[in-house]
C-alpha cells in the first residue's frame, strides 16, 4: 500500500473501481508540485491494476481545487528542495528551466491523465478555478454538484493567455471561451451541462454517493469497449487538431510568463545558488508566519480575499 502525502486513494467493488481524492483541504487543494507528483503516481497506479476499472477524481474540503499553488510555504519549499526541480531540466536555467519543468508536470502529465488506459471520471462539487479545470478537462466525464462553478482567471489576474493545457475552445466553444477568458467569468454547473462539458449534476448531499452509482454503471460496460469507446473520440478530437493545438498554445506562454513572477525573473538573471535564496526566502517566511498569520488574507484564483491556510496565489 502508498501511503500519500496530499492525496487518498480508496477501492470498491473489489478493486473495480477508484476513487482518488485531492487531499489539500486548508489550502483549498491547490496543487503544488508534490501533489501533482503523487497524483499521476496514484493515476498510474490504478492504471497499471488490471482490477480496475473506473477512476474517480474528487477531492476533500469545500472546492474542489483552486489551481496551481505558486505562492505558499509549501510551494516554496519545494522550488528549493523537491526531488523534481533536479531532473526534468531542473537544473538548467532561464527559460529553459520553465519551460522544461512546466512541459513535464503541467502540460505531460495532463496529457498522460487524458489517454489513461481506464475510463475516468472527475467529481467536482465547490468551485474549480483554473488549474482546477485542467484536472477535470483530463477526464472522460465530469459530474458536478448543484453548486459547483468553473472559471479560468490567469488572463485577468496574471496575464497570460490561458493554462498550460489549453482545451478551453474544445470545452466552452470559441467565443464563449474567448468571453470567460477576458472577463474572468464563470459559469455554473448547469450551463456548463448545457453545453456539454458535464455530464451529470447531483445534489451537493448527494454527489458522492450518486458519482460511485455512476461510476458502477460504466464498470458493467466491457472493458475492451470501454477502450474504444474512449480512443475513438479521443482520436477523433486529436484529428481534428486538438493534439496540435495544445501543443501549440502550450509554447505561447513561455516568454511572457518570464516576466510575470519576480522571483522566477530573479532565478533567470541569476541562475546559480537561486535555490539557496529561496531556502533563505523560506526560512524568513517562516519567522514571519505568526505574525501573517492572523492579519494577511491570501489570494486566491477566484480573485476573492479569504484566509486559505499560507496560500499566497493561486493560477
Amino acid at each position: 500500500m502508498v501511503d500519500y502525502t496530499f492525496l487518498e486513494y480508496t477501492t470498491y467493488d473489489d478493486g473495480a473501481i477508484v476513487r482518488i481524492r485531492l487531499n489539500r483541504p486548508k489550502a483549498r487543494n491547490a496543487q503544488n508540485r508534490g501533489l501533482l507528483v503523487e497524483l499521476d503516481d496514484a493515476f498510474l497506479r490504478a492504471e497499471a491494476d488490471d482490477t480496475c476499472k473506473v477512476v474517480i477524481l474528487a477531492a476533500n474540503g469545500p472546492i474542489f481545487s483552486s489551481g496551481h499553488d505558486v505562492g505558499s510555504k509549501l510551494a516554496l519549499q519545494e522550488y528549493a528542495n523537491h526531488p523534481t526541480t533536479t531532473i526534468n531540466g531542473g537544473t538548467r536555467a532561464g527559460a529553459e528551466l520553465r519551460y522544461l519543468q512546466e512541459w513535464h508536470y503541467f502540460f505531460q502529465n495532463t496529457l498522460r491523465w487524458r489517454n489513461l488506459r481506464k475510463i475516468t471520471v472527475a467529481q467536482v462539487h465547490g468551485s474549480a478555478y483554473s488549474a482546477g479545470l485542467m484536472l477535470a478537462w483530463a477526464c472522460d466525464l465530469i459530474v458536478g454538484s448543484d453548486d459547483a462553478r468553473f472559471a479560468d482567471v490567469v488572463g485577468t489576474r496574471l496575464g497570460m493567455c490561458g493554462l498550460e493545457y489549453f482545451a478551453h475552445p474544445w470545452e466552452l466553444g470559441a467565443r464563449r471561451t474567448k468571453e470567460l477568458m477576458l472577463t474572468g467569468d464563470s459559469i455554473d454547473v448547469h450551463e456548463a451541462h448545457r453545453i456539454g462539458m458535464v455530464a451529470k449534476v447531483f445534489p451537493r448531499a448527494e454527489l458522492e454517493d450518486n458519482t460511485l452509482a455512476f461510476a458502477r454503471r460504466i464498470a458493467k460496460v466491457p472493458t475492451v469497449a470501454a477502450l474504444l469507446i474512449k480512443e475513438s473520440v479521443n482520436q477523433t478530437q486529436d484529428n481534428q487538431g486538438f493534439f496540435n493545438s495544445l501543443n501549440s498554445c502550450f509554447t505561447l506562454p513561455q516568454p511572457l510568463a518570464l516576466g510575470r513572477d519576480p522571483r522566477r525573473r530573479h532565478a533567470c538573471r541569476q541562475a546559480r545558488g537561486w535555490r539557496r535564496r529561496l531556502a533563505r526566502c523560506v526560512a524568513d517566511r517562516a519567522r514571519r508566519k505568526d505574525h501573517r498569520a492572523s492579519s494577511e488574507p491570501s489570494v486566491t484564483a477566484c480573485g476573492r480575499q479569504s484566509q486559505v491556510g499560507n496560500v499566497v496565489l493561486i493560477k
